[in-house]
């Protein structure tokens, strides 16, 4: 008996949905079980549904589709295999696609789609290839900046997050020096979900435990290149959390 792609679309454009549902009618090995127009909604589809492959829009009006893959990545028992699929250009198509996930351009080419499928329906859902753990597993994540622009970190390069209130916006410190600004909708929560060494230790700041040497006086002392940060002062909030993490590394 031929195998049924449990399938679910979370864009935020209904057009783009209907377009990439019918598409996807000419493969009979595909079942389209739920659609959503936000990340949060998404969610919430996904769990419900369970489906084996999800199709799911690099922006959404809540947050990033990688936002979304984040918050899944403790949540889901079942195999299920992610296509991103984008209205950017080819350029930032063929970036994307390097970061190991399968991508399509918006509005979807049938051609296009039909490798992906072939790719898809080959190798099965047999594999850990398709779990979001596995697929999370040390590789880099997307972030949006303040201009729209797309940028590819993987944890090793930021060593922490900070909250400027004056502009409102999350800045990732990155250990080429640089500070990288996040788009303004951007939360610490989004932030602390990318990767389980972030780790909220104030309402300003985000550390990768990672870098932590120890912690004096309710200060984080880093490992170079962030051991000049001296504003990493810890939370009664957040600290019995943060210490209880720290040892657990």
């Amino acid at each position: 008996m031929e195998q049924i792609f449990r399938t679910v679309i979370v864009d935020d454009e209904e057009s783009a949905i209907d377009n990439l549902s019918f598409e996807l009618q000419r493969y009979s090995y595909v079942s389209v079980e739920g659609t959503a127009r936000t990340g949060s909604l998404g969610l919430k589809v996904i769990e419900k549904t369970k489906p084996d492959l999800l199709f799911l829009d690099v922006e959404l009006p809540d947050m990033t589709g990688m936002d979304v893959l984040a918050r899944l990545r403790d949540r889901i028992t079942w195999n299920m295999r992610v296509v991103f699929y984008t209205a950017y250009n080819k350029y930032v198509i063929d970036a994307l696609r390097s970061a190991a996930f399968d991508f399509l351009q918006k509005p979807v080419d049938s051609s296009e789609l039909q490798m992906v499928m072939s790719r898809l329906y080959e190798q099965n859902v047999k594999s850990d290839v398709g779990n979001v753990a596995a697929l999370l597993k040390d590789r880099p994540f997307m972030v949006m900046t303040p201009t729209g622009d797309l940028r590819f970190l993987r944890a090793s390069e930021i060593g922490y997050f900070r909250y400027l209130s004056n502009r409102k916006i999350w800045e990732a410190a990155l250990t080429d020096g640089t500070f990288l600004a996040l788009r303004r909708s951007t939360t610490a929560e989004q932030l602390c979900a990318y990767d389980s060494v972030f780790i909220q230790i104030h309402q300003s700041y985000i550390i990768n435990m990672h870098y932590l040497i120890m912690v004096q006086d309710n200060r984080c002392i880093m490992y170079p290149p962030f051991n000049a940060a001296e504003e990493l002062l810890i939370s009664r909030k957040y600290k019995k959390i943060m210490i209880e993490r720290f040892y657990q590394l």
